[in-house]
């Protein structure tokens, strides 16, 4: 599939999402005028990260971008259980700005002229899979697993399908999973967060779906995937319902004290969204 194919995919699929939440939302919308009017005037006037004191930002439910809101002096936190659902919010004004990873950024603004990602990047960070604590053995082996698919060029194939450098119209490059008779690798995943992971009609497809099937392979397992909310994965890994978090998880100190970390597989950055 062309990446140009993919991105007007993922964009239809959130466009609608967003659609369904904006007309659940109508009744609402007129209870709060005033208070959504003030929010999309404060919006306007978010130019830099330090102009995020005392506004309203909206987070996806126990992301990286909620743990980081929460520091921001006199904000005022509004937490989604998807960040499409933190998308239609910004657009109708109930807050100012929307914090969340780059490249999911890039696809809710694809389809919203309404919206734009500041230049400022609010931080740097990198992707990591999550394994239970006292699972030693399978941290090696994942960590060994993703060393080779660095080393043999495999983890960039599978990256620059998704999310092509600029000027470059991106590979065609899909990992296909060959050991599909062996005990099962259960992946624990959100499936909201494009390119990372997400649903092509009842698939889900994207950069760590790929991931997770390379490194079952390398361990001679078939890749299972379990959708699930994001703030429930760490959990599902740390209870043994899942043996594997990879649903873009950035490596903090915080979640390190829960959960073990894999070596990094890629990094990206947090960014600012407001209406222009």
């Amino acid at each position: 599939m062309k990446t140009m194919k993919k991105i007007l995919a993922i964009a239809s699929v959130l466009a609608l999402t967003v659609g369904v939440c904006s007309a659940c939302s109508n009744k609402n919308d007129s209870d709060n005028a005033t208070s959504d009017t003030s929010a999309a005037d404060s919006s306007s006037t978010i130019k830099t990260v330090d102009d995020l004191k005392g506004k309203k930002i909206g987070v996806q439910l126990g992301t990286t971008g909620d743990i980081y809101a929460g520091k921001v002096e006199n904000a005022k936190v509004e937490r989604y259980n998807k960040g499409a659902d933190a998308i239609m919010a910004l657009t109708q004004g109930k807050i100012d700005c929307v914090i969340i990873d780059e490249q999911p950024a890039k696809v809710f603004v694809s389809q919203n002229d309404g919206i734009e990602i500041l230049p400022e990047e609010f931080t740097n960070e990198d992707y990591a899979a999550v394994i239970k604590k006292d699972n030693t053995d399978l941290l090696e082996k994942v960590n060994k697993a993703l060393g080779e698919l660095k080393s043999d060029g495999t983890l960039d194939k599978i990256i620059s399908s998704y999310i092509p450098a600029d000027g470059d119209e991106g590979g065609t490059y899909h990992y296909t999973q060959t050991v599909t008779d062996g005990e099962n690798l259960v992946m624990a995943t959100n499936a909201e967060f494009p390119p990372y992971e997400y649903k092509e009609g009842s698939e889900i497809i994207g950069i760590d779906v790929e991931i997770g099937r390379a490194v079952a392979d390398k361990l001679g397992m078939t890749l299972k995937i379990e959708d699930m909310a994001f703030d429930s994965i760490i959990s599902a890994v740390s209870t043994g319902k899942a043996d594997i978090g990879l649903s873009g998880f950035t490596v903090t100190e915080d979640r390190k004290k829960q959960i073990n970390f894999t070596d990094s597989y890629t990094n990206t950055k947090q960014v600012i969204i407001v209406k222009k």
